[in-house]
């Protein structure tokens, strides 16, 4: 598969100075260098192909190549920091012959050389990382035995509840029929007549009994006009009470 070139960072201003050889081991100093009058100004572009890393410095306007730094590794001797200073770099560049040199690298503001710091590192954490993937075993891991060993038992505790309102009666009740309720212990199934009343066929002024005020069963329903129709003396006078209406 074609690895594609990827850019960490863009920084649009940069600056670039000559810078003398070290002569002692001692770590670089900006301040020996001349700052006030950089070697070249352009833009930094930090990209990445695959695992490769890599500073590209180029011209603002075209785009041409100035100059460019493989990094191997960071910190590293492609990319070191000077003792008095955090805005500024020594560069290992390198041409398309192998050939290196060592120039010095600044940046207007400290902001801009924190990010430099930080994309390299994130991306050698992401190489790293790639590289711990590859060495695994394919699997991903050793596989687990979840199976049952000679003599081992599981127990299963279930616990099942009753519904609310459910008993062992209403699973015994038949379920047939039409569910209607059966008639009390010896009646007759009709309803009993209200207080007061005169049983049916009886005429209507019979005078009642010691036991007429005892409920009494209600007879053959008969036509709202014979059995049921008051005689003249039942039916109220107009001079009893003139507010009666007579249905």
């Amino acid at each position: 598969m074609e690895t594609y070139e990827s850019v960490l960072l863009v920084k649009p201003e940069v600056f670039v100075f000559n810078i003398p050889p070290r002569s002692t081991n001692r770590n670089y100093r900006a301040a020996d260098w001349n700052l006030a009058a950089p070697s070249w100004t352009g833009r930094m572009r930090l990209v990445a192909k695959g695992k490769e890393v890599c500073i590209k410095l180029e011209d603002k306007n075209s785009g041409e190549l100035f100059a460019k730094c493989p990094i191997e590794t960071y910190p590293g001797i492609a990319l070191e920091t000077v003792s008095d200073s955090s805005r500024y770099f020594v560069l290992r560049i390198q041409d398309d012959n192998g050939r290196t040199a060592f120039i010095g690298l600044g940046f207007g503001d400290r902001s801009d050389s924190f990010d430099l710091n930080v994309a390299l590192q994130d991306h050698f954490k992401w190489v790293k990382m790639e590289q711990q993937i590859s060495q695994e075993p394919a699997g991903g891991g050793p596989s687990l035995d979840l199976g049952f060993k000679e003599g081992e038992t599981i127990k299963i505790d279930m616990k099942i509840t009753k519904r609310d309102g459910e008993s062992t009666k209403a699973k015994n009740r038949p379920t047939g029929g039409l569910g209607l309720l059966p008639p009390p212990p010896g009646g007759s199934g009709r309803l009993p007549a209200p207080p007061g009343s005169s049983p049916a066929g009886s005429p209507a002024h019979a005078p009642k009994t010691a036991d007429s005020g005892a409920a009494e069963s209600w007879g053959e329903f008969t036509s709202a006009g014979a059995a049921n129709a008051p005689t003249p003396a039942q039916q109220p006078s107009p001079s009893a009470n003139a507010n009666w209406v007579q249905f």
